[in-house]
Parts: C-alpha cells; structure tokens; sequence
C-alpha cells in the first residue's frame, strides 16, 4: 500500500511545527525520517498513524491493505510497553484480542510472529526475564503480528546500548527482507538512518518542512562497511548546523 502525505501543516497552541510536507512512500518502501530537536518527526509520525489531526493537508493511503493485514497502521515505540505478568507470546497476543479470530489462526499468527523476531524459544519467558533488545523484539513482534500494511517506528532502537542496536538492526533487515510493509522510521541516529533506509527524509528545524530526501544508493549488503560512512556524513552536513541552533534553544530555553 503507497502511503502519501499531502500538504501536511501542523500548530501546536500557535507554534507552527510542521509546514506543508508532502511526501510519497512507495509500498515495500523505508523511509526514514531525520532532523533537529524539535523539527516534528514525531509529530509527524503522530498524523501519520491517526494520533493527532493535522491542522492542514490529508494522509491519503493508495491501494488496498493485504488481505491478512489486520492494522493498516502500527506502532513500534521506543518504550517496550510490554505487561510485566504476560509471557512474551502472549504480550504478542494482545494485539489480536479485539479481533474476532478463530483460535488457530491467532496461535499460528503468534508463532509466525515469534520465529520472525527470533524469539521462539521465549515465548513462555516473562518481560522481566529478557535483555533490552530481546523486549524490544517482543514489542516489533506485537506489531507484526497483526501484518500491518503501514509500520510507524518512532526512535525503536534509542532506548539501547551500541551493540544491542546493532544487532536489531541486523535483524530488523532481515525481518523487512521477509515481512512486506510499508516503512516510516523516525530516528536521531544518522547510522540507523543510513542503514536501515530506503530513502531519508531530512526536516529543517522547526517549524519542519523537507530540506532533502536522500536515497541511500548502497547494497544492504554493504550498509555496515565503509561505504556508509559517506552517506553519513552527507546526512551529518545537511542537519549539523540546525541541530547546533536547536541545542541551544533546548538548553536556554
């Protein structure tokens, strides 16, 4: 399903936040989304999955949802929000609950979404029992379970330590390589930017409108090598100077 933003306005109390964004996604496509503190990446995520109206412009969906996608739209946080007393599978069952499905369709949409996150052999395990990443997993496979047309991630990886993020993203790959959707990821980190991409987004400060969209030319297979760094530093020179000013009207603010 092609996703498109058209003419996207934002105000929050006066403070105009975004201005007129348009933007098409191609279905299978990941976008990322990058910018300044403050420039409404989040904001923007927010209309885009129905949590704020926009004060101008429409999201606009083309084509129809697959026809085993439950959400057209879902959520990965950067907050697990995992329930401390459910085992993991059953974390990823919550999703599904208020939909009226035959119980081996629900158990085999669970399992599907377990082998796919990697975490088959945790699904009788407690929240409190499993490493950051590994909650992080139960949160991606809680969204995938229901097999979204359009996923929203909103700085999934942020909450992590370096070598943890690293392995998400090496798996979160893999998963887009098997899984169809549509992709809008919203990140602080040029590295997750640049390797996990399609196409980056890149907003001024606010109030947000797009300053460039970079397509990141480079084999998936070479994401993690030197020929990244370019791409890096590309989308560094775009936002350094922005992210200097907001810096500075966050800390004297």
């Amino acid at each position: 399903m092609d996703l498109r933003l058209e003419g996207i306005t934002h105000h929050y109390d006066g403070l105009l936040a975004l201005d007129g964004i348009d933007l098409a996604v191609r279905d299978g496509e990941t976008v990322a989304i990058i910018g300044p503190s403050g420039c409404g990446k989040s904001t923007l995520l927010g209309i885009v999955g129905g949590l704020l109206k926009p004060t101008a412009g429409r999201v606009v969906t083309v084509g129809a949802p697959r026809a085993d996608s439950l959400n057209p739209f879902t959520y990965v946080f950067q907050d697990f929000a995992l329930l401390p007393w459910r085992t993991v599978a059953a974390n990823v069952a919550l999703a599904l609950e208020h939909h009226r499905l035959p119980r081996a369709e629900r158990q085999a949409r669970v399992q599907a979404a377990l082998a796919l996150t990697g975490l088959a052999d945790f699904a009788a395990a407690l929240p409190r029992q499993l490493s950051g990443g590994m909650r992080q997993r139960v949160g991606i496979a809680r969204a995938l379970v229901v097999r979204p047309a359009v996923l929203l991630l909103d700085e999934p990886l942020s909450a992590l330590d370096a070598q943890t993020r690293e392995l998400l993203m090496e798996d979160l790959l893999a998963i887009w390589a098997r899984e169809r959707s549509t992709r809008l990821y919203v990140t602080h980190n040029l590295d997750e930017a640049a390797r996990l991409a399609d196409r980056v987004v890149v907003l001024s400060r606010r109030p947000g409108r797009i300053r460039e969209i970079v397509a990141i030319d480079v084999p998936l297979a070479e994401r993690s090598g030197p020929a990244i760094a370019g791409v890096r530093e590309h989308l560094w020179a775009l936002i350094r100077d922005e992210a200097r000013d907001a810096e500075r009207e966050v800390q004297h603010g």
